[in-house]
């Protein structure tokens, strides 16, 4: 027994080491188009070994040989997407770059907003930038460098307003631009209530690091998404634990206090302001 694993130890990581990386690939890539023509490429090359196996059938199996070679590499332009995207999780931290006081500021105040936001129905999109920059899609809308506040973000997303398409994106505690384009996710969605909001917000949080959250136009209820893992229909405490979940698990122990302020109920004025419900 401590022959046979003295010997083939080796084995057994190496096993191991396989079953991760092929289980992790499959994590990154199912539900997408990718995977999708992965099966079909897989089921054909079986079918095709299989057949030329039984018949000795050798210029399939020729054809198969060299093919092997061009595949890999097609592979790779396949799944171009998400390879981009999971070596950039890799690079990337995690953490917010400005301090832990001002990120309790940032954070109560965009709660708040989006409260607010969520009580009047109005629809929005938001993408907090983490490690991985926006600068991409930044580039697709307005391009802003204002401090963050709720009143901003009901003038930028009232329907009436010229700014109300797209998304919000925010650097650190600042908004950096509005009226930006996501990518759509592509994965296959079987909830058809899902809108075009809350599939840019997928398709952004599988590309990158950020945290998306929005609010529904239809019924107002507040979704938060971080890695393609689209949450829904929080409630307000819910919204605030799982802000502060996201951001502040790491927070030193003389901020706890400042960080319950979270909890808060929204103080924002909500009489006299029925008019601004979306249809």
């Amino acid at each position: 027994m401590w022959k046979f694993i003295h010997d083939h130890w080796r084995d057994g990581i190496e096993i191991l080491l396989l079953a991760t990386c092929i289980y992790q690939i499959y994590r990154a890539f199912r539900a997408t188009r990718g995977a999708q023509i992965l099966v079909g490429l897989a089921t054909i090359f079986v079918f095709l070994t299989l057949v030329s196996a039984v018949f000795r059938f050798e210029v399939i199996q020729w054809i198969i040989t060299r093919a092997a070679a061009i595949l890999a590499f097609a592979l790779i332009v396949i799944f171009q997407p998400e390879l981009r995207n999971a070596l950039a999780r890799i690079g990337s931290n995690r953490l917010f770059s400005f301090s832990n006081t001002r990120r309790l500021v940032f954070l109560e105040r965009f709660a708040d907003a989006v409260i607010n936001l969520s009580k009047k129905r109005i629809g929005a999109l938001f993408a907090i930038e983490r490690a991985v920059s926006l600068k991409e899609h930044l580039d697709s809308g307005v391009v802003l460098d204002a401090q963050f506040s709720p009143e901003l973000a009901m003038a930028v997303f009232y329907p009436k307003a010229p700014l109300h398409d797209g998304g919000m994106i925010i650097a650190e505690d600042r908004v950096a631009g509005t009226a930006c384009v996501f990518p759509v996710t592509e994965k296959q969605m079987q909830d058809r209530s899902i809108g075009l909001r809350h599939r840019a917000a997928i398709g952004l949080t599988e590309r990158s690091d950020a945290i998306a959250v929005v609010v529904s136009e239809e019924t107002g209820s507040i979704s938060i998404c971080e890695n393609g893992v689209l949450q829904r229909n929080l409630s307000e405490k819910q919204f605030r634990d799982l802000l502060a979940a996201i951001f502040l698990s790491a927070k030193p122990s003389h901020e706890t206090e400042l960080a319950q302020q979270l909890d808060r109920k929204n103080s924002l004025p909500d009489s006299g302001d029925s008019h601004l419900a979306a249809d």
